[in-house]
């Protein structure tokens, strides 16, 4: 057998104290994927056209204009009304960006880091890696490190891919050396800790449930109360849990998806619940990452520069 080993155990039924700052009951990571200008685009040079937005068609052949303009909505709309949610609560967020996406829009890492957002990587273009061959990988990262570094000012730290990574991509991570984390994995509610090539590595669990995506291709949410309910029933589930056992809880958010007005509403509804429940730690995740390190007394990882 091949690939990254599975464990189906995990911390069983004694995870350990993550000891939050503020004593918090939870974590909160929103993570906001940028992908504008990553999707497959024959207009941008690639061998097809992406096939999955607001509805799932493919065009062959030639440009599809229907999906393009799809997509750059949210970098146009939805990036500003997400951004000013977060500016009034106070939030900070994870934005998980395609490479190439910042290379055509270098205006938004710059604008997210001023905002005090986070940098991170979500691959080249909007693509699973899984069956990539190991020195084609190889080359991605490098260039992915390369092209945020000359747009975003800042080299990212985290790595997350679309859907599934190849057998390789952790380690080929960590070979890199400048990656702190990753969130290729699903399977928990709290971060842990890796060897790979003798080498401690963070993992950062990501989430498909709690995420605006299942408002496309018949995924489960149709108004924006639908998206709200789900994440705060999630979000005072894992609060109450949190007396004894405190989580963390991953909230993922797209451009073009939770930026349209008919859905901005649920984004809102749940930054005012964490706000008025208290005990709830927003944090980037190169801060969760960080602060894990420290707590397993890990030596400390160099900053993003």
């Amino acid at each position: 057998m091949t690939g990254l080993p599975r464990d189906l155990k995990g911390y069983g039924g004694t995870p350990p104290d993550p000891r939050w700052p503020g004593d918090a009951r939870l974590a909160v990571s929103f993570v906001v994927n940028v992908e504008e200008g990553a999707e497959l685009s024959v207009g941008l040079g690639d061998e097809r056209n992406e096939a999955v937005y607001e509805i799932v068609e493919e065009v062959e052949g030639s440009v599809d204009h229907a999906k393009d303009t799809h997509f750059d909505y949210g970098t146009r709309a939805g990036y500003w009304r997400i951004m000013e949610l977060f500016d009034r609560y106070g939030a900070v967020a994870q934005m998980n960006c395609c490479a190439r996406a910042l290379t055509l829009s270098p205006w938004l890492a710059q604008d997210a880091v001023e905002r005090g957002h986070e940098i991170a990587c979500h691959s080249w273009r909007w693509e699973r890696h899984a069956n990539m061959p190991e020195d084609h990988e190889r080359r991605v990262i490098a260039r992915c490190v390369e092209e945020i570094r000359a747009a975003a000012g800042v080299r990212p730290v985290g790595w997350h891919t679309r859907s599934a990574p190849s057998a390789n991509t952790r380690r080929l991570l960590v070979e890199e050396g400048g990656f702190l984390y990753d969130s290729d994995h699903y399977g928990d509610d709290l971060p842990f800790t890796v060897e790979v090539d003798g080498r401690p590595h963070v993992v950062l669990p990501y989430a498909f449930d709690t995420n605006d995506m299942r408002f496309q291709r018949a995924g489960g949410f149709h108004f924006a109360g639908d998206f709200a309910r789900y994440c705060i029933d999630a979000i005072d589930w894992l609060w109450q849990e949190g007396r004894a056992a405190p989580k963390m809880m991953t909230i993922g958010l797209h451009l073009r998806i939770i930026g349209r007005p008919g859905r901005i509403a649920g984004l809102e509804q749940v930054l005012a619940h964490i706000a008025a429940k208290g005990g709830i730690w927003i944090a980037r995740r190169d801060e969760i990452a960080r602060h894990w390190r420290r707590l397993e007394g890990l030596p400390e990882f160099p900053e993003a520069g």
